[in-house]
């Protein structure tokens, strides 16, 4: 046997108590069961909580830069309460115009009422010249009379002048609502005939071929009555 040749011998391992903090696992048919290590939290850093007072540090000036705002603010409302209260005043010193007043509207004159009827001369002519004949275009005793001719010559004598048909003295008569004897009595618009109204429904005309002057009932057909004088 050589001298130099080392020879190992095996031992038998020993057992090694486990440590108290380490959960022992039960063995079974697949190996261990389980085994939970215990991880220990990490602490939180400081820094982070140094860093984020900064921030509220920060925060403080953006409240302080808001109240010269809210100043501005309220001292632009106080600068339009007084332009609003200047421009009120400014109004109520000024003085309201004076409105002139429409001139009063003058009223047409009412037409100046016509004359008295010439009564009792007028019907005394006109009873005077009952009688003579009827005449077309005739305005006198020695021609005879139509209606106008008849009516043109009474006025006449009176010292009144008319016009020489009947329309012509319609027109130019004064009319009335309320006859007087001695105005004029009208036939038709424009007048084809004209009497001398004599009061109580009788008037004096001269009224168709084949029949005097006369004095007579007025007849159905009046347009109007005039007054001339």
């Amino acid at each position: 046997m050589n001298a130099d040749r080392t020879v190992t011998v095996d031992r038998p391992a020993e057992a090694v108590a486990a440590p108290e903090d380490v959960d022992l696992a039960s063995f079974g048919v697949g190996g261990f069961s389980a085994y939970t290590p215990v991880v220990e939290e990490e602490p939180a850093p400081v820094e982070q909580t140094e860093q984020a007072a900064p921030a509220t540090e920060q925060a403080a000036p953006a409240t302080e830069q808001a109240a010269p705002v809210t100043e501005q603010a309220s001292e632009q409302v106080a600068a339009r309460e007084e332009t609003t209260a200047s421009r009120d005043n400014e109004r109520q010193a000024q003085p309201e115009p004076v409105v002139e007043a429409e001139p009063a509207v003058q009223a047409e004159p009412e037409p100046e009422p016509a004359a008295p009827a010439p009564t009792g001369g007028i019907l005394d002519i006109a009873a005077a010249y009952t009688g003579y004949p009827y005449a077309h275009g005739g305005s006198s005793p020695a021609t005879g009379f139509d209606c106008s001719g008849y009516t043109s010559w009474v006025f006449g004598q009176a010292g009144i002048s008319l016009p020489r048909t009947a329309a012509a003295q319609q027109s130019y008569a004064t009319p009335v609502s309320s006859p007087q004897p001695g105005d004029l009595v009208f036939f038709g618009y424009p007048a084809y005939h004209v009497g001398i109204y004599a009061g109580n429904g009788m008037m004096y005309d001269s009224g168709r071929p084949g029949i005097p002057t006369q004095y007579r009932a007025v007849f159905g057909g009046v347009s109007g009555y005039g007054r001339v004088g």
